[in-house]
């Protein structure tokens, strides 16, 4: 690895570790499954988690699965993913689920299929007692979905770095919320991981990826966007927000 790559990885590894300590997403004895698409964000959140974990303290183990969904036309090459993982001493989980479309016409297929993986996930976690379930997320997608719900749901909310489930004793990490997608693109490439055989065809009709093109001329307009959008989730001012008076 040339010098300049090799800096470049050590600072998104500080990045990494910087945003699990801020925002406390790690514990000692920590049991933690990491969700593993077999994207780039996928990848990248095994190396750094694996690297993360050779660091004494705080001591927690990683665990790796991934979710084939049989109905959507899209794949990864599973002995790779095993292989990735088994190479970082990540244990590697691999299973199926489907659902049927006609039955669920109401429903967005994007929504079904993250659904019944995730369904899925949370079994996965459950079987190995894990009480901790890491997401590939990067700062791009956190923004993306702060302005769907905005634009779509009349919600000021987005993914945190950190989310307590309320129905499950489990909890969701993000620690590449302060990594950018081209960044993450850049490392991939440097650290020559494999991409996937073929994408989801569902993908480039979404909102998210309407909303993706919205952020992407908003950067245009503001070159710190990035730096703003963050600061203005850790500094919402209710008072200066409509406030009901309860009657």
């Amino acid at each position: 690895m040339m010098k300049e790559q090799h800096l470049m990885a050590q600072k998104m590894q500080r990045t990494v570790n910087k945003t699990m300590k801020d925002y406390g997403l790690l514990n000692d004895g920590d049991k933690v499954l990491i969700g593993i698409s077999g994207g780039k964000d996928s990848l990248a959140l095994v190396q750094f988690m694996a690297e993360r974990m050779k660091i004494y303290k705080p001591k927690f183990s990683l665990f790796a699965a991934h979710i084939t969904v049989t109905n959507v036309p899209y794949e990864a090459d599973i002995n790779y993913l095993k292989s990735f993982c088994n190479s970082k001493n990540v244990e590697f989980i691999h299973k199926t689920v489907e659902f049927n479309v006609s039955e669920e016409s109401n429903k967005n297929i994007c929504f079904l299929c993250s659904w019944y993986r995730r369904k899925m996930l949370f079994e996965i976690a459950q079987t190995l007692q894990c009480n901790k379930i890491a997401l590939g997320h990067h700062q791009d997608d956190i923004f993306e979905t702060l302005l769907m719900n905005l634009m779509f749901q009349g919600t000021f909310s987005t993914m945190p770095p950190l989310l307590n489930m309320q129905k499950f004793p489990i909890t969701i990490i993000r620690p590449l919320s302060k990594l950018q997608e081209k960044d993450i693109q850049q490392y991939s490439e440097m650290m020559k991981f494999k991409q996937m055989h073929k994408q989801c065809p569902f993908q480039r009709q979404s909102n998210r990826a309407k909303v993706r093109f919205i952020l992407e001329e908003m950067k245009k307009t503001s070159p710190s966007l990035s730096y703003s959008m963050w600061a203005a989730m850790e500094n919402v001012k209710q008072e200066y927000l409509p406030q009901l008076v309860e009657q």
